[in-house]
């Protein structure tokens, strides 16, 4: 059992794939941390100083203004600024994402449709099969 599992581990696939969620893990926090800390800043100061974190759901009677109030307070919230945060830091990971793909599939290259025979390929061709033919013809 132990050599199945370390056969399975060691493909190429598997690495590639491991190393692909780990990349993939760290663009995450990247994209993460540019739409939070470069993105949304300005996004809010243009819609008139909105912080993106604090745009919640009270579900409380309690009053709360920013979120840090409600989670000291153990207020129930819906977080509806970060998920319009997470949103759109999904839409850049999917457009580099797709940007990429795309790139990477204009880089392979398809093969080229095989050549169809010469006309003298298709000459020799003929004359294989009238001999054909014609062996069979005496044979039989």
């Amino acid at each position: 059992m132990f050599e199945d599992f370390k056969e399975f581990a060691v493909k190429g696939n598997v690495l590639d794939m491991a190393v692909g969620v780990i990349m993939g893990a760290s663009f995450g926090k990247i994209v993460g941390t540019f739409t939070d800390g470069i993105m949304m800043p300005p996004i809010g100061k243009m819609m008139g100083g909105v912080d993106f974190n604090n745009i919640l759901v009270n579900l409380s009677d309690k009053p709360v203004k920013t979120l840090a109030e409600a989670k000291a307070a153990g207020i129930p919230v819906m977080t509806t600024g970060m998920l319009l945060t997470d949103i759109l830091s999904f839409l850049i990971v999917a457009t580099v994402l797709f940007m990429l793909v795309k790139a990477v599939n204009k880089m392979k290259k398809e093969a080229p449709a095989p050549a169809g025979p010469t006309p003298d390929q298709k000459l020799l061709s003929e004359i294989r099969d009238l001999l054909s033919a014609r062996a069979k013809g005496a044979v039989a």
